[in-house]
């Protein structure tokens, strides 16, 4: 059954107990926490996305981080690849600040919305196949009820490989930097800004501003 709004289908989410692997995982780090959010209450449920539903951009990324948006929840906040994201979204004009560190921080999206092809923080920041194509059925959703969507984003090739399978996706590669076109929408590849590719020099503040950079580009014209 096709869900049409974005609250009624995060409503959904949030109760999700299809994977029982990650749902026990994500109740593990809200109990035991770490030891600098010692005194915080975590959130420790699945995460739906957050933005604008008329939005033209959409941003998927892996999943929420265990202490990022399992524990704020909200996608890429509070952690390093939410500092990355909040900024290069800020720059390019889809946010309403640069830093996105809590859930009543003020920080909105302008015309982008963002989502991850797993909804639970997974286990070493890595989902099994049967894990990642359960939760797909909601990135399904979320595409059909953002239905002005044009230009996608796709942070790291989990992200990339879920949307290639949804979309029947042939003769693409993940790299990034790729551009394409599909069914009236470009697709964008980008590495993931996690503290692996960005303290290595894998991924750039260059490399990462540029492809947003694109996306405002495609956008505007």
């Amino acid at each position: 059954m096709r869900i049409r709004s974005i609250s009624k289908l995060n409503k959904q989410i949030i109760k999700c107990q299809k994977c029982p692997r990650l749902a026990a995982y994500i109740r593990k780090v809200a109990a035991e926490k770490v030891k600098r959010y010692r005194h915080e209450k975590y959130w420790g449920r699945p995460l739906g996305g957050f933005g604008d539903p008329n939005a033209k951009l959409l941003v998927i990324g892996l999943a929420p981080a265990a202490h990022g948006g399992n524990r704020t929840g909200r996608m890429f906040t509070g952690d390093s690849s939410g500092d990355w994201v909040a900024r290069v979204l800020f720059g390019n004009g889809f946010a309403t600040k640069a830093t996105s560190t809590h859930i009543d921080d003020g920080f909105s999206l302008i015309n982008a919305y963002i989502t991850a092809a797993v909804k639970c923080a997974p286990p070493d920041n890595k989902p099994t196949k049967q894990e990642i194509s359960t939760c797909s059925e909601y990135l399904v959703q979320e595409l059909l009820v953002l239905e002005n969507v044009k230009v996608i984003v796709c942070l790291g090739k989990i992200a990339f490989d879920t949307l290639k399978q949804l979309l029947g996706i042939k003769y693409q590669k993940f790299f990034h930097g790729n551009k394409f076109s599909f069914n009236n929408k470009i697709i964008l590849c980008s590495y993931h800004p996690s503290r692996q590719n960005t303290q290595t020099g894998r991924l750039t503040w260059d490399q990462w501003n540029k492809i947003f950079l694109q996306a405002k580009t495609l956008l505007n014209d």
